[in-house]
C-alpha cells in the first residue's frame, strides 16, 4: 500500500508539471539547484543537467539582471523581492517574466535556499506597449485631425465669390463627411470593411470637383488591416490639403488598386501641387505609413517624395488581406 508520503510526493509532482509557472530552486550563492517539469517546458529547457548549476542572474537583461541581484540579495536576507524583466528560454526566444523571489527558511530560522516563481507575461507585456503606441498615435491623431479641420476651412474659403451662408454650409458638410471617416477609424477596429467604401469615406471631405479619382475593384479588408488602411489614407489626405496636391488650386490625386494573381497592389499618386522635394527627416507620418501600413497587409508600403508629387506603392499578398 502507497503511503501518505508517497501520495502527497506524486500529487507535488503532478502539480508541478501541470503548472505553467517556472519553479525554481536557487541556491544561496545564486546558482540554479531544481527546476519544475512545467517550469522547464515554458522555459523550452531540453535537458535540466546542462544548466543546473549556472548562475541564476546570467539569464537576465538590462535592467532585469540589476533587478535579479536585488531580488537574491532580498532573499539571503529573509526578505521577498519581485520585479518583472525580459529573459530568453533556453531555446533562445525572447519573453517577458513577472517574478517573485522568497526565501526557503530552514529548521534554524535562517535561509537555506531561495525559491523564484516566475510566469511569462509576454503577451500583457505586448499588449501594455502596444497600448503606449496607440496612445502616443492618439495623441498624434487629434494634433492632425485639428490641422486638417483647418485645411478644410482653409480649403473651402479660398476664392470663394459666394455668399457667407454658401460657404459656412459648404465646411459644415466638409466637417461632417470628415466625422464619418473618424467613425470608420472607430468601426474598422471592430468589423472588416469594404476597400472602396473607406477610400470613399475618408478621403470625402477633399472629394471637391474632379481633384480626386479612384478607382480600383471590390476588396475585403479585416479590421486589422482597414484600420491600418484608414489611417494611412488619413495621414495622407491630411499631408495632400496642408501641403500637397490638395494644398492650391489645379493639384489632383488618383488613387488606384488592384487585385490578381495572389497580390494586391495599391497606389497613391499626387499631381499639380507644389513641387516636391524630399525631406531631410522621415517624419511620424510616413514612418507610419511605411512600417505600420506594411506590416499589417503583410507587404512592404513606400512612399517615393518625386518631384511632380508624392506616391504611396503598397504590395501585399491577397491572402493577408482578409487575416484578422
Amino acid at each position: 500500500m502507497p503511503t501518505q508520503l508517497n501520495k502527497d510526493a506524486r500529487f507535488l509532482s503532478a502539480v508541478l508539471s501541470a503548472s505553467d509557472d517556472c519553479i525554481k530552486v536557487i541556491g544561496l550563492d545564486g546558482t540554479l539547484e531544481f527546476m519544475s517539469e512545467g517550469g522547464q517546458r515554458v522555459m523550452e529547457v531540453q535537458d535540466f543537467e546542462k544548466i543546473r548549476g549556472c548562475p541564476w542572474i546570467q539569464f537576465w537583461q538590462g535592467d532585469g539582471h540589476a533587478d535579479a541581484e536585488a531580488a537574491l540579495a532580498a532573499a539571503r536576507a529573509g526578505r521577498s523581492y519581485r520585479f518583472q524583466g525580459p529573459a530568453d528560454t533556453a531555446a533562445g526566444n525572447p519573453r517577458y517574466w513577472d517574478v517573485q523571489v522568497s526565501p526557503i527558511v530552514g529548521p534554524d530560522g535562517k535561509p537555506e535556499a531561495i525559491l523564484s516563481v516566475s510566469r511569462d507575461i509576454t503577451q500583457m507585456h505586448a499588449g501594455e506597449e502596444r497600448y503606449r503606441l496607440l496612445a502616443g498615435e492618439l495623441n498624434h491623431r487629434i494634433k492632425n485631425l485639428l490641422a486638417m479641420v483647418s485645411g478644410i476651412v482653409n480649403q473651402s474659403m479660398r476664392g470663394s465669390n459666394e455668399p457667407l451662408d454658401m460657404v459656412k454650409r459648404r465646411v459644415s458638410d466638409r466637417l461632417q463627411a470628415l466625422a464619418a471617416a473618424q467613425d470608420v477609424l472607430m468601426m474598422a477596429s471592430r468589423h472588416g470593411a469594404d476597400l472602396r467604401q473607406l477610400v470613399e469615406v475618408v478621403l470625402s471631405p477633399h472629394r471637391s470637383g474632379e481633384r480626386l479619382a479612384v478607382d480600383g475593384p471590390s476588396v475585403t479588408l479585416s479590421s486589422k488591416c482597414a484600420l491600418a488602411m484608414a489611417l494611412a489614407l488619413h495621414e495622407l489626405g491630411t499631408n495632400a490639403v496642408k501641403y500637397g496636391a490638395l494644398s492650391q488650386d489645379g493639384g489632383h490625386v488618383d488613387v488606384s488598386w488592384s487585385n490578381q494573381g495572389g497580390a494586391f497592389h495599391f497606389r497613391w499618386q499626387e499631381s499639380g501641387g507644389p513641387p516636391v522635394t524630399a525631406p531631410q527627416r522621415r517624419g511620424f507620418g510616413s514612418q507610419m505609413i511605411e512600417k505600420v501600413l506594411g506590416s499589417y497587409l503583410g507587404g512592404t508600403a513606400k512612399i517615393d517624395f518625386a518631384p511632380d508629387g508624392i506616391i504611396l506603392s503598397l504590395d501585399a499578398p491577397t491572402a493577408a488581406l482578409s487575416e484578422s
